[in-house]
């Protein structure tokens, strides 16, 4: 922070000389080191703070030009050292600007009453038309958002988060907008009551109101043309491009929202990627992506999920090329709980988890294709579990994952295989033997509620469960092994039930003490929950070993974990991951045959598979 002096009685003569002038010099205050002659045609209005102007500044690549202020009107403006403003076409009030900045073309930058930064807004996901269920505020993650949302009913715990949120906005609030060190912004035509933090880049903006731009050094944000940003936040590592339309919105880290997209009252979490289409009171957690001018998510969460066009919810055309988007989806749920799946047309399809939407309080079977044939709907249970997709799913979404280090608010488990999705192919694995024991073998198909299940896609739905339980037994036992926490659990906590909170996945048992901590005031802060989220994360090992102890024992009606069960669990891994990838390399060759995929892509895929068994031991 500079300490300021008045000006001389010689650099007001030189400012005027550049055809600058003052309504007051006596409140123009500048560093020591402040020098006159980098001043041409600037008003100065009200209070203004003026740093050293010392440097060249980067105005394109290989184009410096020295800093100062041309062109410009300022009022009850504060700017750093070696910052270049000028060609401001109207003015700039009430700001605060960092060092090292350059604003260049620009028509109006100013805050004015009543500025919230584009926190504080609350907004209704899932229901638009419903009451508001998550506060905006510059520390929302993933994992408090689904938390408000999936417990807005519970009253006493809500008035408590927005309790603790509204501190958290007062501490953090600034008196006036202003602009971080290293920004740029140009040809840009309004910025009102928007604070843009270090890195920043904005380059032909339309207009941005009430927005916190969350950029940082080793996660900058950029801002490009045409975009209309009002009311919302947009944390690091996003870009934001190609004429966006966004109100009262939330933008996660590493996000890109880019050509004509428009969301309202919808949030985005975490490496999601949204073009061309709209989004209305959607939750999209970590990895949701929508490529489609026609897709329209409204009403709905999703994680994990690729949103195609129309009514085909999952690209699954490109599996094994470079172009593909995904199958893995770990959520795709309504307002009430029910999981959207869209079968509207002949062989049009989806990943099935969790619960069918007409039947809201019935599990649906997990990794299952809904398929629509005339009238007629059919599960294909498991079947998502043996393809190209889902594999290529597995490898890369840790590798996608482009937030830094040091900028990763939200929290994203990897894992396919856990006590949330284990739980659900269990049960799965459980509804597909009753439905075949209570009809017996020598029939051609099986109804499940309103829908058909082949007899063939039956028995194929056991094995791919049966293979997915046991590919996860014997990973969880060899990674417990490895880690020395084999043995009987020391503790309860992980069996039951678990959730998945946009990414974070635990216990139910440690969500409702959550519940508790929060209400009964253990829990004091913003920063309390977070970190508790944090360390149920870290936890997460111990908790599910806890809960795998468990379900081992009952899948192999064991009393205790002998080297004997050991030695065998071990062995019906091995097979059970060599017939996974033998199912795998069946689907990557149909695909092949089909003539989508070239064939140096196809054996490529192949020596991939090959290199499986590394992972055996």
């Amino acid at each position: 922070m500079n300490d300021y002096r008045a000006l001389t009685a010689s650099e007001i003569e030189i400012l005027e000389s550049n055809s600058c002038w003052s309504e007051d010099w006596n409140r123009v205050m500048v560093a020591e080191g402040f020098r006159p002659n980098y001043f041409h045609r600037v008003m100065f209005y009200g209070d203004i703070r003026l740093g050293e102007f010392e440097k060249k500044v980067e105005v394109s690549d290989g184009f410096l030009k020295h800093s100062g202020i041309n062109d410009a009107t300022l009022r009850n403006v504060t700017v750093g050292d070696n910052c270049l403003i000028e060609k401001v076409g109207n003015f700039i009030n009430n700001y605060t600007i960092g060092n090292d900045c350059y604003i260049s073309n620009i028509c109006t930058m100013e805050t004015i009453e009543g500025a919230t930064y584009g926190e504080g807004h609350v907004v209704s996901v899932l229901n638009e038309m419903g009451d508001g269920n998550v506060i905006l505020f510059n520390e929302l993650n993933s994992q408090l958002a689904a938390f408000m949302v999936k417990h807005f009913n519970d009253r006493q715990l809500k008035d408590a988060i927005h309790r603790m949120v509204s501190e958290d906005i007062k501490l953090d609030s600034p008196e006036r907008g202003t602009i971080g060190n290293n920004v740029k912004i140009v040809n840009t035509k309004e910025i009102t009551n928007t604070v843009i933090k270090d890195e920043c880049e904005i380059c032909g903006a339309a207009r941005l109101s009430d927005c916190t731009i969350m950029s940082t050094k080793d996660a900058s944000v950029y801002i490009g043309t045409g975009v209309i940003c009002e009311n919302s936040i947009i944390s690091n590592g996003c870009s934001i491009t190609n004429s966006v339309k966004m109100q009262d919105c939330f933008v996660g880290e590493a996000c890109k929202i880019t050509n004509g997209f428009t969301a309202e009252a919808s949030l985005f979490f975490a490496n999601s990627y949204m073009a061309n289409g709209e989004a209305c009171a959607a939750f999209c957690g970590p990895f949701s992506a929508s490529h489609h001018k026609s897709s329209l998510l409204i009403g709905g969460e999703f994680s994990f999920y690729n949103a195609g066009s129309n009514t085909n919810f999952s690209n699954h055309a490109y599996k094994m090329g470079p172009m593909h988007h995904g199958t893995l989806e770990r959520g795709t749920k309504t307002a009430s709980g029910a999981y959207v799946l869209m079968p509207a047309t002949i062989g049009a399809f989806s990943v099935c988890f969790g619960k069918l939407m007409h039947h809201p309080d019935t599990r649906c079977l997990p990794f299952a294709y809904l398929m629509a044939y005339g009238e007629t709907m059919y599960l294909v249970p498991g079947r998502n579990i043996t393809t190209v997709g889902l594999y290529r799913d597995i490898k890369k979404w840790p590798k996608r994952d482009k937030r830094a280090l040091g900028s990763r608010k939200s929290i994203i488990n990897f894992d396919w295989l856990s006590p949330f999705t284990v739980g659900e192919i269990v049960e799965g694995k459980r509804i597909l033997e009753q439905l075949r024991a209570a009809s017996g073998d020598n029939v051609s198909a099986y109804n499940y509620h309103e829908y058909v299940i082949n007899a063939s896609s039956l028995r194929k739905g056991i094995k791919y469960y049966d293979i997915a339980l046991r590919i996860y037994m014997g990973a969880v036992l060899k990674r417990a092994v490895k880690g020395g926490w084999l043995g009987k659990p020391t503790s309860d906590v992980g069996l039951g039930n678990w959730n998945d909170l946009s990414g974070l996945l635990l216990p139910d048992s440690e969500e409702q003490r959550l519940i508790e901590d929060i209400k009964n005031g253990t829990l004091e802060n913003i920063q309390d929950v977070n970190n508790r989220f944090r360390e149920i994360h870290e936890h997460f090992r111990e908790y599910q070993w806890t809960w795998s102890y468990r379900m081992i024992l009952d899948y192999y009606q064991l009393d205790e974990l002998t080297d004997d069960a050991i030695e065998r669990i071990h062995q019906d891994y091995i097979k059970a991951r060599r017939a996974w990838i033998a199912e795998i390399r069946k689907d990557a060759a149909k695909e092949y045959e089909m003539g989508d995929v070239e064939e140096d892509v196809y054996m490529n895929f192949l020596e991939q598979l090959d290199h499986e068994v590394d992972y055996e031991d």
